[in-house]
């Protein structure tokens, strides 16, 4: 931007230069002189507006010596300014729409409001891979390119756009647009577009909730509800809360997580007490099964199979690892 300044104010410095040039040699009105000034810095071979004496020719001619060279050279480096801001753009979004393409198992966030950048930054703590959608794009270069998040701008209620977030791949959509109505049309499209992905949405509004649900969403997030309990939870277990409280720093946290047992897993096979689960920090709590049988608490001899839903305790580093098993 300095550069651009610069540029801006040389080819400015000029032009008034030529302008009180003509002006004194001429006597012309200003805006004659500006407009001498202009077309002999630029060569275009206008006819002159005003008549040159032999002072004023030998005006031009001096004008031209020390002027073209810098004028060009001004010109050249604003133009290859301009072009190389467009290219480096260019090339930016197709980096991102590249990396974005090859994520799989990822989570989408619709809205960069202060909610969605909390949702945001509890996923970059746990190095999980995200997508951010949003219509602002000051809003998203600001805060994602200091983050390093991946983001797509563009109207979240638009098919194509969650298309172009990976939706069909994703494993989770988080919708927090400014109004309900947003919210329902988001979730309607993306329940469309893939049957299975979890879908968690906010709702300002206690009438939306109902609304959201029968959309497709599987959660329905209220943050004054939520506030409300989780302040009664304070008053009634101030010590509970306070253990089980997430903490700022990342990897001394401790994690309540759902474990998808997916194809190739491990864990697959395994009796509880045979895995490596305790010795690495997490306690299973519950086990449901593809079927909706639930284990509360699961015995130790309790097989893992595939499709089911580990209910995990512990810390987010060790949680995060089995997640990736």
């Amino acid at each position: 931007m300095q550069r651009l300044w610069t540029i801006a104010g040389l080819l400015l410095s000029l032009t008034l230069i030529g302008a009180v040039g003509f002006h004194v040699t001429t006597g012309a009105r200003w805006i004659d002189c500006i407009y001498m000034a202009v077309i002999t810095l630029s060569t275009v071979g206008y006819r002159e507006a005003v008549p040159l004496g032999d002072g004023g020719k030998l005006f031009v001619i001096l004008f031209l010596i020390l002027g073209l060279g810098t004028f060009t050279y001004s010109a050249f480096q604003l133009g290859q300014l301009i072009v190389s801001a467009e290219f480096r753009s260019l090339l930016e979004k197709r980096r991102m729409a590249r990396s974005i393409n090859e994520l799989s198992n990822h989570y989408i966030v619709c809205g960069l409001g202060r909610v969605g950048r909390t949702v945001c930054g509890y996923l970059d703590e746990r190095g999980t891979d995200f997508v951010v959608i949003d219509h602002n794009e000051d809003r998203l270069r600001s805060r994602c390119h200091e983050k390093h998040w991946p983001f797509i701008i563009g109207d979240a209620t638009n098919d194509d756009v969650l298309i172009q977030a990976g939706i069909g791949k994703a494993q989770a959509l988080a919708s927090v647009l400014p109004t309900d109505a947003d919210n329902v049309y988001v979730v309607l499209s993306a329940r469309m577009l893939n049957t299975a992905i979890q879908i968690i949405v906010r709702a300002s509004d206690e009438r939306a909730i109902e609304k959201l649900e029968r959309a497709g969403a599987n959660r329905v997030i209220s943050p004054l509800t939520t506030g409300g309990v989780k302040m009664a939870r304070f008053m009634l277990n101030p010590s509970i809360e306070d253990f089980l409280e997430i903490a700022d720093s990342h990897g001394n946290d401790l994690e309540l997580a759902d474990i998808q047992v997916t194809e190739g897993s491990t864990y697959i096979g395994q009796r509880l007490d045979d895995t490596n689960l305790r010795q690495n920090g997490v306690m299973i709590i519950g086990i449901r099964r593809s079927d909706g049988e639930r284990l509360m608490p699961p015995p130790g001899d309790a097989l893992i199979h595939e499709g089911d839903s580990l209910f995990a305790f512990g810390t987010a580093d060790s949680v995060n690892r089995m997640m990736r098993v």
